[in-house]
């Protein structure tokens, strides 16, 4: 299996940032870590090699990137504006700095975005904010509303609410989303929900699939047995979605 390591300053966060590359040609996958989570943490939980078939065969490559969570959406010690702000550059450096890496690779020009836990999240809210982007999101044991406490996870933003949070919560913005220039190409979309039905986001997940259902988006909601929320849950389940 090819593998690539890249790493550059981030004009727009300020900082290094890190990311894997795994496979040749195909189908290009922008992975999300999960919560405060690192590029490497895909490869290291045995995902890579859960897809080893679909990456060797060339169908498609993955994009492992780092992610800023702990700057941001778990910065207690910032205020939540600081907070969304932090979320706002690191989505500027994914839409001006990797896709722009991703584009430039050989192979397939179609998108695909994928995450589990908060990297589901980061993976939806990106896909349904710019839908043009991609053709399709895989997103298992996801958290679609960051402001509701749901079993031991708390309100992120402590009871703070404004316009950047509601444009950062899928399940609040989706329903009010009229524009037909977002809704056609998210229409378009191959969307998978992927949720354990014991998973403290299993709520979340079925509003945002009643959202989705409201807005004629076709998708795919999985229901798996219990919690389902941890790396080995996830080994079985992106074989069936990727």
């Amino acid at each position: 299996m090819r593998r690539q390591y890249h790493k550059w300053f981030s004009p727009g966060l300020g900082r290094d940032m890190e990311l894997l590359v795994f496979g040749h040609a195909g189908a290009k996958v922008l992975v999300f870590p999960t919560r405060e989570g690192r590029f490497y943490d895909y490869e290291n939980w045995g995902l890579v090699d859960a897809l080893r078939h679909a990456i060797d065969g060339g169908y498609i490559r993955l994009f492992c990137v780092d992610g800023v969570d702990s700057e941001s959406l778990y910065c207690r010690s910032a205020p939540p504006p600081v907070r969304t702000g932090r979320h706002r550059q690191y989505e500027q450096y994914i839409l001006q700095e990797v896709i722009p890496l991703m584009l430039s690779e050989n192979g397939l020009p179609s998108l695909i975005v994928h995450g589990c836990s908060i990297g589901a999240y980061h993976a939806m809210n990106l896909a349904l904010r710019h839908p043009a982007l991609f053709c399709k999101v895989v997103a298992l044991s996801g958290r679609y509303d960051l402001t509701r406490p749901a079993g031991p996870f708390e309100d992120l933003f402590s009871g703070h609410y404004d316009e950047d949070v509601y444009f950062l919560t899928p399940n609040h913005f989706l329903p009010n989303l009229n524009d037909p220039s977002l809704l056609e190409p998210i229409r378009r979309m191959d969307i998978t929900l992927a949720v354990g039905e014991q998973d403290p986001f299993h709520e979340s997940t079925r509003v945002l699939s009643h959202a989705l259902a409201g807005k004629g988006v076709p998708h795919r909601l999985a229901i798996w047995p219990g919690e389902a929320h941890r790396a080995r849950s996830w080994r079985e389940m992106v074989p069936h979605y990727l």
